[in-house]
């Protein structure tokens, strides 16, 4: 059974690949083992750049554990998680916490698309977002002045893991929109930690709240967190990190992960 944000005595606030996906197996099984066996006290909040559909079918196979929310698309969709029985789930949008995104992104898809069509080192992915326009970027080929274009059209862009290219409406990303989730849901900040490793997660950490900068993030995200004070630097990879920080960060009675 879920425990909503504002009940929860700890809220984890997750990337995914590379972070709550990362690590050895062991050290994976280790953090959803901790978090189910608690989930009446623990809220979990995926903070990603992928879909909702992707999400769905990752945790739909029952061994990552099912988020309470969503903050997918790098922060342009806002989504609950509804359990209808054992094994089914759907992901329901929260239009209060994305009217304000889908004003400020307007009818952009097309135009940025067009924008882009020739950019030198983008390839467009397949994937219809609704608020964002993603491409793959190979990094020796690409040409800067795509951003220029971007910045023309009154949209941002984001440069992640060196190999993805990211439009969004302006001001939107990751960060803000976790933002207005803990907002509009009256948590408590304190008792959040959010965890990422590539510089899409950056505005996460840019929020002040308790952060993990997972081992193995690239070197851009550690360059740009360095003087972030609750950005803490774990030395474990990944799910392993996790756990480092919710202990070093004292959010939860159980936080060293002893066993009920």
């Amino acid at each position: 059974m879920s425990t909503p944000p504002s009940d929860a005595t700890f809220t984890l606030a997750t990337d995914l690949d590379g972070t709550f996906l990362g690590g050895s197996d062991a050290d994976r099984a280790a953090l959803y083992d901790w978090i189910e066996a608690r989930r009446d006290s623990v809220s979990l909040v995926f903070v990603s750049g992928r879909d909702p559909e992707f999400i769905h079918s990752l945790c739909s196979d029952n061994w990552v554990p099912w988020p309470d929310y969503v903050i997918g698309d790098v922060g342009t969709t806002v989504a609950r998680v509804d359990r209808h029985d054992e094994d089914k789930r759907t992901l329901t949008h929260l239009p209060e916490l994305e009217h304000e995104i889908a004003a400020r992104w307007g009818d952009a898809g097309e135009q940025v698309r067009k924008a882009l069509a020739d950019a030198r080192g983008l390839k467009l992915q397949p994937t219809k977002f609704r608020y964002r326009v993603s491409y793959d970027m190979d990094p020796d080929a690409f040409d800067p002045g795509a951003c220029e274009v971007v910045t023309g059209m009154g949209l941002d862009w984001l440069v992640s893991d060196n190999r993805y290219f990211d439009v969004l409406p302006r001001g939107i990303s990751k960060g803000p929109t976790l933002e207005r989730f803990i907002t509009a849901f009256g948590m408590s900040r304190g008792r959040v930690l959010v965890a990422g490793d590539t510089l899409n997660d950056l505005s996460m950490f840019k929020t002040g709240l308790n952060g993990a900068v997972v081992g193995g993030a690239e070197q851009a995200l550690l360059d740009a967190t360095r003087d972030i004070r609750t950005a803490r630097k774990c030395k474990a990879i990944g799910a392993a990190g996790i756990m480092e920080a919710i202990a070093a960060f004292n959010l939860h009675p159980d936080a060293n992960g002893e066993q009920e």
